[in-house]
């Protein structure tokens, strides 16, 4: 019986000095000041759209939907990728992380053609969340509709 402890704690000690070291401070401020610069961005977008004409609404969808589309273009050229491996859960915020996960997903399927590869991959990662997002905005609904 001391013989297996012996083991075990030989083997707790192997695996401790060869496992990476937890960088949990370092990865959480890269990841809150590449969230904030994404936020920034989209932030400064509204105001620049808002500056030219649109209501606070309406700059704000086009906001969206550029950061979307800067999302996917980032994402082709392996731009959004390299930003992710720095900024780790930064850079995933909702959308531009879900536009990144749709448009991987096209890219690694491509090969497969437009309708078995790209098509039917396309929501691979990203149905989920379309899924889960509309059960939860339709519970949310009711909640709302009968508060």
């Amino acid at each position: 019986m001391a013989n297996i402890k012996q083991i075990k704690n030989e083997y707790q000690e192997i695996v401790k000095s060869h496992s990476p070291k937890n960088k949990v401070m370092q990865n959480s401020l890269r990841a809150f000041w590449v969230g904030g610069i994404i936020c920034t961005v989209g932030q400064g977008l509204s105001n620049l759209y808002m500056y030219y004409g649109l209501s606070k609404d309406d700059a704000s969808m086009v906001a969206t939907v550029s950061l979307v589309l800067l999302s996917a273009i980032f994402t082709a050229f392996n731009i959004y990728d390299n930003i992710g491996k720095y900024g780790g859960a930064g850079a995933l915020i909702p959308i531009t992380g879900f536009a990144n996960s749709m448009v991987s997903a096209a890219m690694e399927y491509k090969k497969e053609g437009y309708i078995y590869g790209m098509g039917a991959k396309l929501f691979t990662i990203a149905g989920p969340v379309i899924v889960f997002g509309t059960i939860a905005s339709v519970i949310i609904g009711i909640i709302y509709y009968f508060v």
